[in-house]
C-alpha cells in the first residue's frame, strides 16, 4: 500500500481535484443556463402564465434533441467549438464545454418538472394578491419547489460526474482519464480500481449532502 501511494498517490490526488473542479464548474454553469430555460418552458406552456406555443415548441424540441445525443458523441462533434472557446480540445477546461452543453438541457427539464409540481392553488393565491410573474417565479414557485430542486441538483451533479469520467476516453481530464491511461492502456489495475473507488465515494458524498439538505428544507420528510 505504501509503495502504491508513493508511486500513484500524488497522481490520484491531483486528478481527484481535477474531477471535482470539472464537476463544480460544469454544474454551476449548467444551472446558470438550465434554470432560465426551465422557467421559460413553464411560463410558455399551454397552461403556463405566459402561454406561447412557438417559443415553447422551439425550446422543448431543442431540449429533447440535446438530451438525446450521447455525451461522448456530443463531445467529439463539438471539438471545433470547444477549441475555439478554450484553445484546445483536451484537458479539464475543454471537457467543461461539452459537460455544460450536455447537462444544461437535462437541468432545464428537471427544473421544469420541479416547478410544475407546485400546487396551482398557491400560484392562484399569489396572483389574486397582485404578485407579478417574476415574484411568483422567484418567491412562490422556486420556494415551494426547493426540495425537488435540491434533489434534482443532486441527481444532476452525480450525472455530470459520470459524464466527466466518460470524457477520459477521448482526452478529458480527471479520474476517468487516469483510469483509462493507467488501468487500461498501461495495464495497471490498481490505479483503475482506485479511480473507481474514488468516483464511487465522490458520488455517494454528493448524494448524501444533497439529500440531507433536501430533508432539512422539507418539513414533510421525516426520518
Amino acid at each position: 500500500m505504501n509503495a502504491f501511494l508513493e508511486q500513484y498517490g500524488e497522481l490520484l490526488a491531483q486528478n481527484f481535484g481535477i474531477s471535482i473542479y470539472m464537476v463544480i464548474v460544469s454544474t454551476v454553469m449548467a444551472y446558470v443556463l438550465g434554470i432560465p430555460l426551465g422557467i421559460i418552458l413553464v411560463l410558455t406552456a399551454k397552461d403556463g402564465m405566459r402561454p406561447n406555443a412557438a417559443v415553447y415548441k422551439a425550446l422543448d424540441t431543442i431540449v429533447n434533441i440535446m438530451r438525446s445525443v450521447p455525451f461522448l458523441i456530443l463531445m467529439v462533434v463539438i471539438i471545433p467549438f470547444t477549441r475555439m472557446l478554450v484553445g484546445r480540445s483536451y484537458g479539464a477546461n475543454a471537457t467543461i464545454v461539452p459537460l455544460v452543453i450536455s447537462a444544461a438541457p437535462f437541468v432545464a427539464r428537471m427544473v421544469e418538472q420541479s416547478l410544475l409540481e407546485v400546487d396551482k392553488g398557491v400560484i392562484e393565491a399569489a396572483q389574486s394578491m397582485g404578485a407579478t410573474t417574476f415574484q411568483i417565479i422567484t418567491k412562490v414557485m422556486m420556494l415551494e419547489a426547493r426540495t425537488s430542486l435540491i434533489v434534482g441538483a443532486t441527481i444532476a451533479t452525480a450525472t455530470i460526474l459520470g459524464y466527466s469520467a466518460m470524457a477520459g476516453a477521448v482526452g478529458g481530464g480527471g479520474l476517468g482519464a487516469i483510469a483509462i491511461q493507467y488501468g487500461y492502456n498501461r495495464n495497471v489495475p490498481s490505479v483503475k480500481w482506485a479511480s473507481v473507488v474514488l468516483l464511487v465515494l465522490l458520488v455517494n458524498v454528493v448524494q448524501a449532502i444533497g439529500m440531507r439538505i433536501a430533508k432539512r428544507l422539507d418539513r414533510r420528510i421525516t426520518g
